[in-house]
């Protein structure tokens, strides 16, 4: 793209810092007053540009590392692969980067074991930093001193014109990080961008290699979409991309998850909590497992499916026991409501942790099939009989408390005090 840099001057701009957190703030004039360069850069100036409010400010400098520390008394170095400088003011922590730059081959040194290490942590000019970011709109400055925004890569045009592009070549910069090809969906979907043709044909041509990228940071970026309330969107994008498949390890989600996806969603949306880790991945398996327990009658046939089809995506994402365990309890209790009230041993199991969430996935589950409102009528019809008489009846913003146990009685002779000792 020619004529760049665009400085767009103050004038020409909405952003003011009386939008800025102060603390921030602090940290730009000291750096600006030991002579260094000082932006704000990333998610935090593509927010304010579009009249949202930022998560948190990140800045970028010309400061090296071990530089930003001497100046902050109240700074701690992280990252072993790309080291950060992260400030801190009570609670609240600011984010200090090193402006990058790609690494060439002379730079290199000789172990290639530290060559990872090594190319993320050449430093540059804000220009060459710019270039090494993921996507132009996250590309841009704001400078403190001129208070103007600086755009090395095209990212005002973009903004402008609502599109999501890779800086660079796609196919090169999959390959390089196969998680940007999820993020290039969130960022479309939380922005309601579209992706431009070449970003967007990166992901046909590249899909499998998601299978390659760390389990880890898949999951986090998984449980971002749930956390944002774009879910279904993103993940239905992903399944058009033939994406879907290698980003859940190997497992195929149907037209009733994401439908189920989109109905979370939209409980997000209107302001009810994001879904937790293991109520997510029961909304992500819900649809399977409602199919292959169809043929049982009893809870306890359908209690080593629970186990057997949440198996191998736990152990390719490394998810915890405890949050495999409650995803498994609330596939048994959609099992359970799905089978009508009346069932045996209905008392006990609706006084159970997961009675109330499994009662929310059941709503949630027939909105997205399909199946119609009788059933969930017959439910509240009865529970409105057995319930406690100041409990709220469970409309799908709070799930059904079941009956209080009655507690036992105590026999035996009551003790006696131990005698007072001086």
């Amino acid at each position: 793209m020619t004529n760049l840099p665009i400085i767009l001057p103050r004038a020409e701009h909405h952003i003011s810092r009386k939008q800025f957190d102060e603390m921030t703030l602090k940290v730009l004039y000291r750096l600006r007053g030991q002579n260094f360069k000082a932006y704000l850069v990333g998610g935090c100036v593509r927010d304010l540009l579009l009249n949202r409010i930022p998560k948190d400010f990140d800045v970028a400098t010309d400061a090296t590392p071990s530089q930003v520390k001497k100046l902050f008394r109240n700074c701690f170095l992280v990252g072993r692969r790309f080291r950060l400088a992260h400030i801190r003011f009570g609670s609240e922590v600011v984010e200090v980067a090193t402006f990058r730059r790609h690494a060439h081959a002379d730079d290199l040194p000789e172990d290639p074991a530290d060559h990872h290490h090594f190319r993320e942590n050449v430093f540059g000019t804000p220009e060459e930093d710019a270039s090494r970011r993921d996507f132009t709109i996250n590309a841009l400055f704001y400078d403190i001193d001129s208070f103007a925004i600086i755009d090395y890569v095209g990212g005002l045009r973009d903004l402008a014109e609502r599109r999501i592009r890779m800086i660079g070549d796609p196919l090169i910069r999959y390959q390089e990080d196969p998680v940007r090809m999820l993020r290039a969906l969130e960022f479309a979907a939380r922005l309601d961008f579209t992706l431009d043709s070449a970003t967007y044909d990166g992901i046909l041509q590249c899909a499998p290699l998601v299978a390659t990228a760390a389990p880890a940071r898949v999951r986090e970026e998984l449980q971002n979409l749930f956390r944002y309330g774009i879910a279904g969107a993103v993940l239905r994008s992903a399944s058009e991309t033939q994406l879907l498949a290698p980003l859940l390890g190997g497992y195929q989600a149907d037209e009733t998850t994401l439908r189920l996806l989109d109905a979370s969603d939209q409980r997000t949306a209107q302001g009810e909590p994001a879904a937790s880790e293991g109520f997510a991945l029961a909304l992500l398996f819900a649809s399977a497992f409602v199919q292959k327990s169809s043929k049982y009658q009893t809870l306890s046939e359908a209690l080593p499916l629970s186990s057997t089809l949440l198996a191998g995506h736990c152990e390719h994402f490394h998810i915890a026991s405890g949050i495999r365990h409650q995803a498994r309890e609330l596939l048994l209790a959609l099992f359970r409501y799905l089978r009508g009230p009346g069932q045996r041993g209905e008392k006990r199991f609706l006084v159970h942790a997961a009675a109330q969430p499994g009662f929310e996935l059941f709503r949630l589950y027939l909105t997205a099939s399909g199946e119609g409102d009788e059933l969930l009528n017959r439910w509240q019809q009865h529970l409105e009989r057995h319930r406690q008489p100041d409990a709220k009846l469970a409309d799908g913003a709070e799930p059904p408390k079941g009956p209080r146990k009655r507690k036992r009685r105590r026999g035996g002779k009551k003790r006696l005090a131990a005698p007072a000792t001086e």
